[in-house]
């Protein structure tokens, strides 16, 4: 059971069983190091996924108490998956669960399985008031409600990609625009996402800064680009050698709204932010995320 002070840190969203594609060798360069068995950490071949999990193990990096609000099924042990991390798990038949296919390059989604729900009331009580809030919808388990659930936190964030996602009745997943995140944006401290999510539709992001107090949008390689109350100026990412880009979005925005809640300074956290998701980019799957001092130490170099 939660304890009665609440975390520095909550993340809310699913937590996610990512499927290991069974390709051969020869093809592994085509589609990535992920593939390989040392990421597996179960028999079903899979690797852990999830806003939950890059933000939440991000943050208990960079020295914070870190809650995570999810849900899985019996096939998933959160409290073993995520050493360190208080978990509060809704019980669901199974986990939330995706896999890629390659084809010539090209990578199509499929959604496996979904957990269930999150719904306000599953918000313990003392977790209504925790300083940092990061809410990391992967596949609609949660709507704008929810955002209502945390009367006294300090700093709310979104990472909306599982709100601009849909799927068809094989899994197939495709990106589209409900209309619940318009509603949302203006009740949020900070949005975070990449220009993958919206199809590199920078009209779409424009909306998004008009509607927002601050809008991060990360561009990978190219670093990100921070709108504050419309105006927009690009920071340059880190020089990291990428061999593996999972979740890096993820870590950069947990990164952000920490040195955001620390410094109240958005370039700032949009500098460390990019500093941390460098870390992120050089190991597979969360094997090289940053602590503090790392990430300081890379700050330094760039002064």
């Amino acid at each position: 059971m939660p304890g009665s002070a609440p975390p520095d840190y909550v993340v809310v969203g699913h937590i996610a069983k990512d499927v290991r594609p069974a390709y051969p060798t020869s093809r592994r360069s085509e589609i990535g190091p992920q593939v390989g068995p040392e990421l597996d950490v179960g028999p079903g071949g899979y690797t852990l996924g999830g806003t939950v999990t890059y933000a939440g193990l991000t943050a208990r990096r960079l020295g914070l108490t870190v809650g995570i609000l999810t849900s899985a099924g019996p096939d998933l042990d959160v409290a073993s998956a995520l050493p360190g991390i208080e978990a509060v798990v809704v019980p669901a038949p199974a986990t939330t669960t995706f896999e890629n296919l390659y084809d010539a390059g090209h990578r199509r989604q499929y959604l496996r399985a979904v957990a269930a729900p999150i719904l306000p009331e599953h918000v313990p009580a003392a977790w209504r008031d925790a300083p940092i809030v990061h809410f990391g919808p992967l596949a609609q388990e949660f709507g704008p409600e929810i955002l209502d659930a945390f009367p006294g936190s300090r700093l709310r964030g979104l990472t909306p990609q599982g709100w601009l996602r849909r799927w068809d009745a094989d899994g197939l997943v495709r990106r589209v625009e409900p209309p619940l995140l318009a509603g949302a944006l203006a009740r949020l401290d900070a949005v975070i996402l990449s220009e993958e999510d919206v199809g590199g539709d920078w009209h779409t992001l424009q909306r998004y800064a008009a509607a927002t107090q601050i809008l991060v949008v990360t561009q990978g390689a190219r670093g990100a680009t921070l709108c504050k109350r419309g105006s927009c100026a690009a920071y340059p990412a880190f020089p990291a050698v990428e061999v593996d880009p999972t979740g890096a979005g993820d870590v950069f925005a947990a990164a952000f709204l920490i040195r955001l809640s620390q410094t109240g300074d958005p370039g700032e956290a949009t500098i460390f932010a990019n500093c941390a998701a460098s870390f992120a980019v050089e190991g597979p799957g969360t094997s090289t995320l940053p602590s503090l001092g790392q990430v300081l130490a890379r700050l330094a170099t760039r002064k």
